[in-house]
């Protein structure tokens, strides 16, 4: 193949390939029709998007993480524990002032307990999971311990009304089916944090601590500082989900999203990020998130229990990551037979 041809190709493919998943979306989407001709309909492909709104908004602060070389399971419960507690906080106090307070408050309590994550590794230099999955089970505690734990189905007026807006609505199959409105700022949050990550020194920053940490501190990123900002806008980001994660289930369960670290994860390490850290994109991010929401949404159609789900996320997470250390051992390889080649006699 001419030089030409193999450039397009690369291009075609994407620094993260998402092209690759671009196109395994595409031949799923037909072998689904395929064997269910309501597969392709505007009622399964509103389904999807919607069902898709939460994971996408929790999935970038999981991309950011994974690309500064950390991991992060503590999103769910930080999620969670903002939004269950800021409904509560609405409701004993009598306030309803809208979902931009709801928001503007559950965002801060998202930011404080990632600042806490960011705290304990950036400080003390500890190992991202065991932090993270240590303050997912202190989070989760004090939620349940002295927030409170019951079921909350009544919530403030705000959110309610907000709950039922609708961007677009179609007819479809004799009925209106419609696409909720909360999709609109889970792409406007893509958006932002592709810009953050690919235009700002921030950006610049986490992909060069996920490369090499002491190479990062070498040219001059702060990378304590860093650490500390990046874990506070994945809390954010999670909170931000978590909000939207009420808003559409209309009800404050402290029990919801605890769970979902597995999809998630799978998600963003699919859409082409890194386990490693120094690699990932939002558009591969979002390819990987409509992937398991396709997957998951064809087995329901298909009639397979929803135990073989979490067998086929968990099946794909283990391929991921095996592509990865694969492709990263034969990239290792090059390089040192180049150096090989090119060290003089």
């Amino acid at each position: 193949m001419s030089a030409t041809g193999t450039s397009r190709l690369a291009a075609l493919r994407g620094s993260n390939n998402e092209g690759v998943l671009a196109l395994i979306l595409v031949v799923l989407v037909i072998a689904m029709t395929i064997v269910n001709s309501d597969f392709l309909s505007a009622g399964t492909l509103f389904a999807i998007l919607r069902s898709s709104i939460v994971p996408t908004v929790l999935a970038l602060g999981v991309l950011i993480v994974i690309i500064s070389g950390g991991i992060d399971v503590s999103f769910p419960a930080i999620a969670i524990f903002s939004a269950y507690t800021t409904v509560v906080l609405m409701r004993g106090s009598g306030i309803d002032a809208g979902v931009v307070l709801v928001l503007v408050v559950s965002l801060v309590i998202g930011a404080l307990l990632g600042l806490v994550n960011g705290g304990l590794i950036a400080r003390f230099k500890l190992p991202t999971l065991i932090v993270t999955l240590g303050t997912q089970g202190i989070f989760k505690g004090i939620l349940i311990a002295y927030v409170g734990s019951r079921y909350i189905a009544e919530l403030p007026l705000g959110m309610r009304m907000f709950s039922t807006q609708s961007l677009l609505t179609v007819p479809a199959g004799g009925e209106n089916t419609s696409l909720h409105v909360l999709v609109v700022p889970a792409i406007v949050l893509c958006l932002l944090v592709n810009f953050l990550l690919r235009n700002t020194m921030f950006g610049r920053g986490v992909y060069a601590i996920g490369n090499d940490t002491e190479a990062a501190r070498r040219v001059g990123f702060s990378v304590m500082r860093i650490q500390v900002i990046l874990y506070v806008v994945a809390g954010v980001l999670a909170a931000f989900g978590g909000v939207l994660h009420v808003t559409l289930t209309r009800s404050a369960n402290p029990q919801d999203l605890l769970g979902t670290e597995l999809d998630t994860i799978a998600a963003v390490v699919l859409g082409g990020a890194s386990i490693f850290g120094g690699r990932g994109s939002v558009l591969g991010t979002m390819l990987g998130v409509l992937l398991i929401q396709v997957i998951n949404n064809s087995l329901i159609l298909m009639g397979i229990p929803s135990a073989w789900q979490r067998t086929a996320v968990g099946l794909l997470l283990v391929i991921g990551v095996g592509v990865q250390a694969i492709s990263a051992r034969r990239s290792s390889r090059r390089v040192f037979a180049h150096r090989e080649v090119v060290a003089p006699a």
